[in-house]
């Protein structure tokens, strides 16, 4: 099983020498809560809750999953206490306002924090992870006594929520959803139906949970136009803040899954069950994507997750594993063989492993930034600001959430294949992490629905590309302030190409969607995949434009030789991964009739 260890100097370089929290942070309205000081704890203290914790219940979380009985879960030994302790160090609350039990910090060090959380045992972070979702609804929908109800307790942790969306017949097709909620006379509201697929539905490790549910009132609109949004508490609430009597919302059985096992999929029955509307009537789906930019980035973590935790499984397996020797002649003279290190095969799965998290975790982090921006507009009431930085957060979360979750299970697949057969083996916890991984580019949209969300919606319907042309401007700077960099002139050049490149891609695709309507779909795949290659890109000259200035400086041997292993991975980045935007670029802009010039009916497999 893999050992993890929190990669606090990684973390530490993005946060003081690339991307300058600090200063992010003064320009916050709660801001100066994140003195470096207080900061450099929380990183500490995520990290030893992580390591010593959560670390350990991972696998055998893994083994012995969640089990159901009667409408009861239970989760795996270790799980509530590690949850208790959780809660004692007030981890829930952590950018939350004072006003509910929270620490006011920025949501950047929830999602940093989150990110530890998730590699550790991404099982164990999704019973905290959910209630995000439901406590940020709450907190810009709900109404001051709804805030008042519910966000202490969900704040505290003692409660937990989720997001109730899907149903049998419905995924990300929400406009076919069919629970319905009838209006009561004291003014709450009778919702029944079935949703399925509701993480941290029913556990034991919280006191109560609260759900968020889309539902249709009786005259609604057909459509998504007619959605509502309720809260359906399991335990109603009392007068005094307790527990009261059950509320007819019943767990009729938790799926079987291929991973995530020690994380409760839940399916949830609800009989003519109490609500409350949140929000507007029939303005539900509204108010879920507003929160929905930062659940996707929450998703995106995985991604990055399971790349850091398969090459730290990896690693210390490729530097002890005896195999044949190098081709360049004998690394360890007095062994049988050479480590497996030394095979130029084993490091590019290793490269690329370190590539992806490394490299995913700069792109989180800067959206991270601007998910401080967009919480603090909503804060301080400027709505203008509020909308600026939630269309550019709207533009980055489907390719953090369609890429860096491809990628993280590549990355994960890689962390198999360098341990051959006994990555297939389950003490060695490397197909766990695989098998983990894979639930992440399906929920919160698959990374096809990802991709016609970014090139369909954000690239062409909203911006008509503009908002590439924007991005493409933006690292056009970066490449005329480094241009003479002797570090970044070969990265400078393949940017300028890239950004050219994916400017004329998307005038292209735009041209042809005129004749072509199917090549929106046909095209939106290979285009989020191209953008995330190119993003990606950047992220990592910029990381080797702090390194490159570092190692100028001449500072001691150990930080040098960090800041050249970032150059040297840049390197790798731009000679091993990023070239693979060339096939992505080729195939989108051949015409759709590829795809759909076979008819429905003769797709068989009776041949």
């Amino acid at each position: 099983m893999p050992i993890y260890k929190a990669p606090l100097r990684d973390v530490r370089f993005l946060m003081n020498e690339v991307f300058d929290f600090s200063s992010h942070y003064k320009t916050l309205s709660n801001g100066e809560l994140a003195d470096p000081d207080t900061v450099d704890m929380i990183l500490e203290g995520a990290a030893d809750f992580c390591e010593n914790v959560l670390a350990p219940l991972n696998q055998s979380g893994d083994d012995e999953g969640c089990t159901f009985d009667n409408g009861e879960v239970k989760t795996p030994k270790g799980f509530k206490a590690a949850y208790d302790q959780f809660i004692q160090g007030g981890w829930q609350g952590l950018s939350y306002p004072e006003e509910f039990g929270g620490q006011n910090l920025p949501q950047s060090l929830n999602l940093i924090k989150a990110e530890m959380m998730g590699t550790a045992n991404w099982s164990f972070q999704m019973y905290p992870g959910l209630s995000i979702g439901c406590m940020n609804t709450i907190l810009q929908f709900g109404t001051e006594e709804q805030k008042q109800t519910y966000m202490p307790h969900l704040v505290a942790g003692t409660w937990s929520g989720t997001m109730c969306l899907t149903e049998p017949q419905c995924g990300t097709d929400l406009g076919q959803v069919k629970t319905k909620a009838e209006p009561q006379a004291d003014g709450t509201y009778a919702i029944s139906g079935t949703k399925i697929f509701i993480s941290a539905g029913e556990h034991d490790l919280t006191e109560n949970i609260i759900h968020i549910v889309l539902a249709r009132l009786p005259d609604a609109p057909e459509g998504t136009r007619g959605i509502s949004l309720f809260i359906v508490p399991k335990f109603m609430p009392t007068a005094d803040g307790g527990v009261g009597e059950r509320n007819p919302v019943t767990c009729g059985s938790i799926e079987h899954k291929m991973g995530i096992k020690a994380s409760a999929t839940a399916v949830l029955n609800f009989d003519n069950a109490v609500g409350y509307l949140i929000g507007e009537p029939n303005k539900g789906l509204h108010a879920m994507f507003t929160f929905m930019n930062t659940a996707r980035i929450g998703t995106a973590i995985q991604g990055i997750c399971h790349a850091e935790l398969a090459f730290q499984g990896a690693l210390p397996y490729a530097k002890d594993r005896m195999s044949m020797r190098a081709l360049s002649g004998k690394k360890d003279p007095d062994r049988v063989a050479d480590a497996i290190i030394h095979h130029a095969d084993v490091r590019r799965m290793l490269l690329t492993q370190k590539a992806i998290a490394e490299g995913g975790r700069s792109m989180i982090y800067y959206a991270s930034q601007l998910a401080d921006q967009m919480a603090d507009a909503l804060t301080t009431g400027d709505n203008q600001k509020f909308e600026e930085y939630d269309d550019r957060l709207g533009f980055y979360t489907p390719i953090l959430k369609g890429f860096l979750t491809e990628l993280g299970m590549e990355a994960a697949n890689h962390g198999m294949q360098v341990f051959g057969g006994h990555g297939y083996i389950k003490e060695w916890g490397m197909e766990q992490i695989a098998r983990d991984a894979r639930i992440s580019t399906l929920y919160e949209g698959t990374t096809g629905v990802q991709a016609l969300d970014l090139l369909g919606r954000k690239v062409l319907l909203s911006s008509k590309g503009k908002v590439v042309r924007d991005y493409t401007a933006e690292i056009m700077k970066f490449c005329g302030r480094h241009a003479r960099n002797k570090y970044l002139r070969r990265f400078i050049w393949d940017l300028t190409k890239i950004c050219a490149q994916w400017n004329t891609l998307t005038l292209r695709i735009m041209l042809a969607a005129r004749k072509d309507r199917d090549i929106v779909s046909s095209a939106s795949v290979d285009y989020l995949m191209f953008s995330g290659y190119a993003m990606m890109a950047y992220f990592w000259a910029q990381q080797a434009a702090v390194a490159s200035e570092k190692i100028e400086k001449g500072d001691g041997k150990e930080e040098i030789d960090f800041y050249k292993a970032k150059i040297k991975v840049a390197d790798f980045y731009f000679d091993r991964l990023l070239p693979r935007s060339e096939g992505h670029a080729e195939a989108m802009v051949k015409p759709s009739r590829g795809m759909t010039g076979l008819a429905a009916e003769h797709f068989s497999f009776d041949y």
